[in-house]
């Protein structure tokens, strides 16, 4: 069975940085690509950013490219969400989700198989 827990979201002021974390259980960690997508009220969850198995391919939302970093730690089993320059529309639930596989994707939420339960980014004004 695989856990994923969101940890480090919180209010932030506009121009603030946060460093989203997403711990996983499992021994399999290192196998799979990871991914953060995000959910505002009364929207559809949308991808934010992937990494694949290694770290060494990312993918980004062309509305986060330039602002935020997604890294991992395989020997951790934790993947990173560094946030830099939020907005106000940057406000939202954050949730972490296990790749179906070892590659990372590009956008599409039904390529991730298991879902952590969100941790909340507010900014404000």
């Amino acid at each position: 069975q695989v856990q994923l827990v969101e940890s480090g979201g919180g209010l932030v002021q506009a121009g603030a940085s946060l460093r989203l974390s997403c711990a996983a259980s499992g021994r399999t960690f290192s196998n799979y690509a990871m991914g953060w997508f995000r959910q505002a009220p009364g929207k559809e969850r949308e991808f934010v950013a992937s990494i694949n198995w290694s770290g060494g391919t990312t993918y980004y939302a062309d509305s986060v490219k330039g602002r935020f970093t997604i890294s991992r730690d395989n020997a951790k089993k934790t993947v990173y969400l560094q946030m830099n320059s939020l907005k106000p529309e940057d406000t939202a639930a954050y949730y972490c989700a296990r790749g179906t596989s070892a590659a990372a994707v590009l956008g599409s939420r039904y390529a991730y198989d298991y879902w952590g339960q969100g941790t909340q980014v507010t900014v404000s004004s």
